[in-house]
């Protein structure tokens, strides 16, 4: 008797010097194991680099507390599981999840504080107590290092996505949003970006916002291509010491000599980002008494260059069935009027660029061709298989689409909007005399890229009809439109960030519940999961009672 009590008191000692050996073991050796087939919870590279850099604590606040529907309690559920990774590489990572509203006597307080703050609120069902109803959430998370703080947007509200589909793509960019977020928290040498001035730009108004949120990963410095006129060469060695030049809806015609400048500066490997209009249109000339205008072609002297690139912008303005209203002014205030100049783009998704982006609304585009030479060509905007291209000089009038339009009419298919350019660029001036004298003249580029957008009002996301939205929101179709983030992704492509854009590149799928199929088969999922589980447990019982009373029957 005594040794039979003995053997499974030796067993128990046995398991639990092996456990506090293995415990022990892992507090000097670290790793950890990601079974799923996406490796969802493997860091890039660059997020492990990223977070091992911290060397001060940077605290995150998550407002996705609480009890939600199945889908919130996904995206909640990755959150946590995510930032437990992130901490897992670096204790200075402090997070912590709150309720903002949990507290109902001070949650219309907290809400109003956190709408002037810029986090959006989303309204979802949700069951209390038996009872149906809609609440208030706020998906996001806030990260203070020191005394800056930055917001990190956890929830993507893509048009036309079901709940499903927009909980996905949030997972899919969660790694992400907090990467580039402590990106922004984190110091370092930035890049150098000069954004043209001179040649009758976008207001700085309209692409405040862009800019302010570009300073977060770069050096800006305004640049001026004739600031030298009697030494341009001095022009180019001064544009070679930026990185990347945005060139924002010029309205003045190039002369030669700063043509040569920026071809110069891209055939030594500056990088570019042109946003042009090729059609003189702007939403004020429709702001007179007849309520009309001509639109008509804008000679900026640049059409042999990009020629040589690879594209060609059109004199033409697009029609999109896929469009933002315009506002016009009534007795009644304003009111919204079919506005098929203002296309709103569904991304194509086939680019890191483009990616999970929501839509990108544009202002009087342009159409694009490309043209064969060697350089490659990817679309990363273009309008919807329901637009049309029409040619200028045009008469336009604010009441243009007000009668029934025929949709036949708009069958041309997707017209080319926005393009990446990517290889050795060929000089606009190769077997040409050159404006001026450069000892260092190149006629064919290192490997470089370009991106080309055929609409400066890109730009102006956060303004429609020369209005200033509220928290970015448009009243007539309640978007938060994706132009931000589609700028910022192409900068940061075009700069060989190549951390954040690996990392937004990155597929998680999450297997999305088939509600047609369970109810047709609901009986037998009945069985699989409930059934047979049942009928296991009933076996194993009876076999480990037949066990048992054989061991100890002897």
């Amino acid at each position: 008797m005594k040794n039979r009590i003995s053997k499974p008191i030796f067993s128990v000692f046995i398991i639990l010097t092996i456990l506090v050996l293995l415990n022990v073991l892992g507090s000097f050796f670290y790793k950890r194991f990601d079974l799923t087939h996406d490796k969802r919870y493997t860091l890039s590279q660059s997020t492990i680099e990223l977070i091992q850099s911290i060397d001060e604590p940077v605290f995150i606040d998550i407002f996705l507390d609480g009890n939600f529907p199945p889908e919130f309690k996904r995206l909640q559920n990755e959150t946590r599981q995510l930032v437990e990774e992130f901490k897992a590489y670096n204790s200075n990572l402090i997070v912590q999840f709150t309720n903002p509203l949990e507290d109902e006597s001070q949650a219309e307080q907290y809400r109003a504080e956190l709408i002037k703050l810029g986090f959006t609120p989303t309204n979802i069902n949700s069951t209390k107590k038996g009872k149906k109803e809609l609440i208030q959430i706020f998906p996001w998370a806030i990260a203070n290092r020191g005394e800056k703080s930055v917001r990190v947007p956890l929830l993507v509200n893509n048009f036309g996505n079901s709940p499903s589909e927009n909980i996905n793509k949030s997972v899919q960019l969660l790694e992400f949003t907090f990467a580039d977020a402590l990106t922004k928290l984190n110091p370092k040498t930035k890049k150098k970006i000069a954004v043209l001035t001179g040649k009758g730009e976008l207001q700085p108004k309209y692409m405040a916002d862009y800019l302010m949120e570009l300073k977060e990963y770069y050096q800006l410095g305004e640049f001026n291509l004739d600031s030298l006129q009697d030494n341009p060469s001095k022009v180019i060695a001064n544009l070679k010491r930026f990185d990347a030049l945005i060139i924002p809806k010029p309205t003045e015609p190039f002369t030669d000599s700063e043509k040569y400048i920026v071809d110069q500066y891209i055939m030594n490997g500056g990088k570019s980002l042109w946003l042009m209009d090729k059609v003189v249109m702007d939403i004020d000339s429709l702001q007179n008494q007849e309520n009309a205008t001509i639109a008509y072609p804008r000679d900026l002297n640049l059409d042999d260059l990009l020629f040589k690139y690879g594209i060609r912008v059109n004199p033409s303005l697009v029609q999109d069935l896929l469009s933002t209203p315009i506002t016009a002014q009534s007795q009644q205030g304003d009111v919204p009027i079919d506005w098929l100049y203002s296309p709103i783009v569904k991304s194509k998704d086939n680019h890191p660029v483009n990616k999970n982006i929501n839509l990108v609304k544009l202002e009087f585009a342009n159409t694009l061709d490309t043209l064969k030479n060697g350089i490659q060509k990817t679309v990363l905007l273009e309008s919807s298989s329901q637009s049309k291209a029409v040619g200028s000089p045009l008469e336009i009038n604010l009441y243009d689409f007000m009668e029934e339009l025929d949709e036949n009419a708009f069958t041309n298919g997707n017209q080319i909007l926005g393009v990446l350019l990517e290889g050795k660029f060929t000089s606009g001036f190769k077997n040409r005399i050159t404006p001026f004298k450069y000892t260092e003249n190149k006629e064919e580029s290192v490997d470089n890229k370009m991106i080309f957008i055929a609409d400066g009002d890109i730009l102006n996301y956060t303004y429609v009809n020369k209005k200033p939205l509220n928290n970015g929101i448009d009243p007539w179709t309640q978007q938060i439109y994706g132009n931000r983030e589609f700028l910022i992704n192409a900068m940061n492509f075009l700069l060989d960030d190549s951390g954040l854009i690996n990392i937004r590149n990155k597929d998680i799928t999450l297997p999305l519940l088939n509600k047609e199929k369970v109810a047709s088969d609901y009986s037998t999922i009945q069985i699989l999961t409930i059934g047979i589980p049942l009928v296991l447990l009933i076996l194993f019982g009876i076999g480990f009672h037949f066990m048992r009373k054989k061991l100890y029957a002897k």
